[in-house]
């Protein structure tokens, strides 16, 4: 497995030190294990962070923690690890909820940005480097070529094709705004295209997808999100913050 982090100290031991740091600091320093991800791939002008995983567990005292997938360019040629598991906030915990299997911080030529996008958004796709648009069936999705086909696992695009349309969407209406994007609402679920609650859970072979806790935080989502929607006067966009879980955005129409 690719070494991203060439010190002296294993990335083991990072990751350890990034345990310690969630949990033992003061709340006037505190730093997230992202935080310290962020700061330690700082070398590299271009890098993604995707939500890998997450678990909460604990009878009485619940144990909050993440998992995350990395994924930096070496010689041109985009290579990903998996990071160990590291205890975050209950704070952290929520803001992150619905974002497994996406962009939680990317840099892009050295800019850093740490709004939600579906993974791959901030680097490759569009990126005529590594692919481009084919028409299928009447709509528009991104592939890549054949030397870079390993991306679409990367990024999970089997499950989650990448239509043109929602890609437009984010470009035009989200990313210069700093907004999260989630894809469209599916108007008969009330669940979004991408992140942990979507139609087709993008990992479910995950940690959190296989606890007891993830089928009624589904069920809880699924029925509060439908009812939202029944509410207001369009489905294609709904709104919840990424630092406090009131607003939220979501945007386009499903399917196109």
């Amino acid at each position: 497995m690719t070494n991203f982090f060439n010190r002296p100290i294993s990335f083991l031991l990072c990751a350890l030190a990034m345990v310690l740091l969630s949990a033992c600091g003061s709340s006037h320093r505190y730093k997230t294990p992202l935080d310290e991800l962020v700061k330690r791939l700082d070398k590299y002008p271009n890098f993604t962070i995707i939500l890998y995983d997450m678990d909460a567990d604990g009878t009485f005292f619940t144990t909050y923690k993440q998992q995350y997938k990395v994924v930096i360019e070496e010689d041109g040629v985009p290579k990903s690890e998996i990071t160990p598991w590291a205890e975050v906030s209950q704070r952290t915990f929520h803001q992150y909820e619905d974002a497994m299997g996406m962009e939680i911080a990317a840099k892009k030529e050295g800019k850093l940005n740490k709004s939600v996008v579906p993974a791959g958004y901030s680097n490759y796709v569009g990126n005529s480097q590594y692919g481009h648009w084919v028409d299928r069936g009447g709509s528009s999705f991104w592939e890549f070529y054949g030397r870079y086909a390993f991306m679409s696992s990367m990024f999970n695009l089997m499950s989650h094709p990448i239509r043109r349309s929602y890609y437009n969407d984010y470009y035009s209406n989200y990313r210069s705004r700093g907004r999260d994007y989630y894809g469209p609402v599916n108007p008969s679920s009330g669940r979004s295209y991408y992140g942990t609650y979507a139609d087709k859970n993008t990992r479910s072979n995950s940690k959190w997808s296989k606890s007891s806790a993830f089928k009624s935080r589904v069920q809880s989502r699924s029925s509060r999100s439908s009812s939202r929607s029944s509410k207001s006067s369009g489905w294609g966009s709904r709104s919840r913050s990424s630092s406090s879980s009131s607003y939220r955005s979501r945007g386009g129409g499903f399917g196109k």
